[in-house]
């Protein structure tokens, strides 16, 4: 038997690399752009300080690439974690403790996911649609908690019991952020859940054929409700952790235009907008990715208020890269 790799196989090795891991070259070409800003850029105290300044949009994004996947979007995210996050706030004042906090936010994200799939999947509303309303909805909500002005927790019981989990980190001063474990660890569940379990196998089946998935038996309404309850959740967590870092909630802005962020983030970690391909491991290196450019930008002093151009045009990039590779891999 030959084992010797002919050039054709080369290339196609190559090709396969680069098609469903060009968010890893993307992450690396950004950190030698980085490198001719600043000889700290390259170190591991500043890769975990981008990986922590992500964590938020992250944890989200990993509900969302899950939402993309199955041809669907996810408009009220940023709204899910403002409630989430009030309501958070609000638990740990009455109670003290973090446990029922971080209980309250995840149940709260849930919820919330759990009324939007409803709509999606039973009532077959346009997921475009029913997250924009509740977008506006949930946001309303939380403005009237807040009277309109910031939840603020209890100062004594803020660094007394939950400010060392917004800034903590495993082994003193100079270890791993907690929030950076965290966003590893989640990112852990969700690839296993994605490529080892039959709800995976259901959500990708979902994004490629709705129609063939009914066929095969999946009941598609329900995994949708599932997907968007996940979405919730995973919200509802990076809410708690936002409380947590901050230690208020600022309820008129507080997660605003984290959509964008977020889709940015799935979209540049190669999910198929369109649905039926994407992995939540490039969703993980889309955020980083996108505070890394952030990161560089404020390096070379570039106005804060291009940023948001910048993402809008990486995400029509992503979209146009994601189908040139697309054709390529039929090829």
């Amino acid at each position: 038997m030959n084992n010797v790799l002919t050039r054709h196989d080369w290339k196609g090795v190559l090709k396969h690399i680069f098609v469903n891991y060009n968010y890893v070259f993307s992450f690396i070409l950004l950190l030698i752009v980085g490198r001719f800003a600043s000889d700290q850029f390259i170190t591991m105290g500043n890769i975990s300080n981008l990986i922590r300044s992500s964590v938020f949009i992250g944890i989200i994004a990993l509900g969302m690439t899950l939402t993309i996947i199955s041809g669907n979007i996810d408009l009220s995210v940023g709204s899910i974690l403002a409630l989430a996050a009030a309501i958070s706030v609000s638990v740990f004042n009455s109670t003290g403790g973090v446990l029922p906090a971080l209980l309250a936010a995840t149940a709260a994200g849930a919820v919330l996911g759990f009324i939007n799939g409803l709509f999606v999947g039973y009532a077959r509303v346009a997921s475009f649609i029913v997250t924009l309303a509740t977008m506006v909805a949930y946001r309303s909500i939380t403005v009237q908690m807040g009277k309109g002005g910031p939840l603020l927790t209890d100062n004594d019981l803020y660094f007394q019991n939950l400010r060392w989990i917004g800034y903590g980190r495993l082994g003193g001063p100079q270890g791993l952020s907690y929030l950076v474990i965290i966003f590893v660890f989640l990112t852990l569940i969700m690839w296993f859940v994605m490529n080892k379990t039959r709800f995976g196998r259901y959500v990708y089946a979902v994004g490629s054929n709705e129609r063939a998935a009914k066929l095969t038996g999946i009941r598609v309404p329900g995994v949708k409700v599932a997907i968007f309850t996940i979405t919730g959740m995973l919200t509802g967590i990076a809410a708690f952790l936002y409380a947590a870092r901050f230690g208020s909630v600022d309820v008129a802005t507080a997660g605003r235009m984290f959509e964008l962020d977020v889709i940015a983030a799935v979209a540049i970690g190669g999910t198929m907008m369109s649905g039926g391909r994407g992995t939540v491991q490039g969703s993980f290196f889309g955020a980083v990715i996108i505070y890394s450019i952030d990161a560089i930008l404020s390096a070379y002093q570039v106005p804060a208020f291009v940023n948001d151009f910048i993402k809008g045009v990486l995400i029509l990039g992503a979209v146009l890269l994601q189908k040139a590779l697309d054709r390529t891999s039929d090829d």
